[in-house]
């Protein structure tokens, strides 16, 4: 029961990423890469959080309007969604260790892991705009928010997308070292 190389040649190069590795090693690696990556990703999360629970513990939430009100419960189900989608990918190679899917664990981590960043991106605005309000009580408040969820999207989604239609990262012959394992087929 010996690995198959990654790639059609046999050979054992993945022509994709120009890597020497089988189809688990590469799973192995790009598990790694992913943990790495909700490591930042859940202490961030982890603090935003705690810091929306303890808001409505505050002697000036009683203050708060109606619209503000429901400002933070939409901020705190969003934070609280967050939450589950970037622990998720930890749970689903919990419950699959041993099974031989790491290649079918990266790619769902994968995908729990953009759709949490999708939902970061989501209370990350919930959140300014609550706190803006509070702080501004004025439309300058959604102005800024705006502007911020623009600074968001660019840098967590213009800027990669960028680089991949200009080609950035891609070695002769073949796409970059750290492909998407989802826009990737992980069989031979």
């Amino acid at each position: 029961m010996g690995q198959r190389p990654v790639g059609s040649d046999g050979g054992g190069a993945n022509p994709r990423s120009g890597r020497q590795e089988t189809e688990e090693e590469r799973a192995d690696r790009q598990w790694g890469d992913l943990l790495q990556e909700l490591r930042v990703a859940q202490t961030g999360v982890q603090i935003l959080f705690g810091f929306l629970l303890a808001v409505v513990f505050q002697p000036r939430f009683a203050d708060l309007s109606t619209a503000d009100r429901n400002i933070y419960v939409v901020t705190v189900m969003l934070g609280s969604a967050t939450a589950a989608a970037l622990i998720g990918p930890v749970s689903y190679h919990r419950l699959l260790t041993g099974r031989r899917m790491k290649p079918q664990t990266v790619i769902w981590a994968s995908r729990l892991t953009k759709l949490g960043l999708g939902l970061l991106f989501c209370t990350m605005c919930s959140t300014l705009l609550l706190i803006l309000r509070v702080a501004l009580h004025n439309v300058a408040a959604l102005w800024l928010v705006g502007g911020m969820a623009l600074w968001f999207l660019v840098c967590w989604f213009v800027f990669p997308l960028w680089a991949i239609a200009r080609g950035d990262g891609r070695r002769p012959g073949g796409g970059g070292e750290d492909e998407d394992p989802e826009n990737s087929d992980p069989r031979p």
